[in-house]
C-alpha cells in the first residue's frame, strides 16, 4: 500500500467511514499475524493478539495522528499487544524451525526458507534455525523486535523508530547489538552490519 493509499485509509478510518475498518484489517492482517506469530510461536495466541491489535486501533484510532505513518502506528500498537500477551501468560515463545519467514541483510545470518535440498539440508537448515530461535530468546525484547522489524518486516530504520517511539539512533544502536549477538551465538565471524535507512 502506498504512503497516499495508507493516509487516504486513515483519513477513511477516523471519519467511521463504512467498510474502511473491513478493508484495513484485509490489508493488514497477514503482516499483523506474522509478527504476533514471531512473538508467540503459537497460533492461537498470535491470532488472539492479532484481534486485540485489530480492537486497539478500531477503539483508538481517533487519537491517531494524521501525519504520522499509519503502517509504524499499527506495527507498534501489535507489537505492544504482542509483549503484553507474553507478560500475562508467563511463558517466552517455544522453538518452531517451520515458523520464520522473511529473509536477512547480508550479515551472515540466514532464515531457514529453502528445504528442497534432501533430507541432510533439511536437517541442517533446521538446526540453523533453532540456533536463530535460541539466540533470539536470549537478547533483549527491544533488541528482539528490533531485529524481527527490520530482518522479517523489511522495515526500514525510520520506519522502526515509529513503530517503536525511539529515536532512530537507538534503533541503531538496538540492531547491531542484537546482530552481533545473534553472530556470537552462530559462531559467524563477519565484519560488523552496517545497518542501513
Amino acid at each position: 500500500m502506498s504512503r497516499d493509499d495508507e493516509k487516504l485509509l486513515a483519513e477513511r478510518l477516523i471519519r467511521g467511514e463504512t467498510g474502511a475498518f473491513r478493508e484495513f484489517v484485509e490489508a493488514y492482517k497477514k503482516r499483523v499475524y506474522g509478527l504476533a506469530y514471531e512473538f508467540t510461536k503459537n497460533h492461537t495466541d498470535a491470532e488472539d493478539v492479532s484481534q486485540v491489535a485489530f480492537m486497539k486501533v478500531y477503539k483508538s484510532i481517533g487519537t491517531f495522528d494524521r501525519d504520522a505513518s499509519l503502517n509504524s502506528w499499527l506495527y507498534r500498537v501489535v507489537v505492544n499487544t504482542a509483549i503484553d500477551h507474553i507478560r500475562k501468560r508467563h511463558f517466552f515463545p517455544a522453538e518452531n524451525p517451520e515458523a520464520v519467514p522473511g529473509r536477512f541483510a547480508d550479515d551472515g545470518i540466514r532464515p531457514v526458507t529453502n528445504r528442497s535440498g534432501g533430507p541432510q539440508h533439511e536437517a541442517e537448515s533446521a538446526l540453523m534455525q533453532k540456533k536463530i530461535e535460541n539466540a533470539l530468546a536470549r537478547i533483549s525484547e527491544r533488541e528482539k523486535t528490533v531485529f524481527l522489524l527490520r530482518h522479517y518486516h523489511d522495515l526500514n530504520l525510520k520506519e522502526i523508530a515509529g513503530a517503536l517511539g525511539i529515536s532512530l539512533g537507538s534503533v541503531k544502536s538496538y540492531l547491531f547489538r542484537s546482530i552481533k549477538k545473534i553472530q556470537k551465538e552462530l559462531g559467524v565471524s563477519q565484519t560488523p552490519f552496517e545497518p542501513g535507512g
